[in-house]
């Protein structure tokens, strides 16, 4: 069995993978941190800062990957990690649906502060597209 556990900086989706890894002890979680090219720092010659922002961003997944692996670690679950470029919604549907995993579990929110109101969008996205079961904790 495969779950897929979206991971950003928030408490809901580090308490998703707690979730994730407490109730499907068997079970491959495959950890996937989407990049939302909307939410990089734009100015002025950010064209020419693109790679350099994604680049910072990817550190950034890292460090969460890190965490989750420290997690998976404590409580003897495989992991796998993955990061992609996208909007978060779309591309947590779509590699649901490409790699075939059986079970999505979301947090409830992403990160906190102006952005959360739209962010909680996210998990309703994913639970009213996705192909497989999800479970939205909060």
């Amino acid at each position: 069995m495969e779950i897929l556990v979206p991971l950003d900086d928030s408490e809901p989706a580090r308490e998703a993978l707690e979730f994730a890894a407490r109730e499907h002890p068997d079970a491959t979680i495959v950890a996937v941190h989407i990049i939302d090219p909307g939410t990089m720092a734009y100015g002025e010659g950010s064209v020419y800062a693109y790679d350099a922002l994604l680049e910072a961003q990817q550190e950034q997944a890292a460090k969460l990957f890190e965490e989750a692996a420290d997690l998976a670690s404590a409580h003897d679950v495989s992991l796998e990690t993955e990061t992609t470029v996208g909007r978060p919604g779309r591309e947590i549907v779509a590699f649901a649906d490409e790699r075939d995993v059986d079970r999505i579990v979301i947090g409830s929110h992403g990160r906190s502060g102006a952005s959360r109101v739209l962010l909680g969008s996210v998990a309703e996205h994913v639970a009213r597209r996705s192909p497989v079961p999800v479970t939205i904790v909060r």
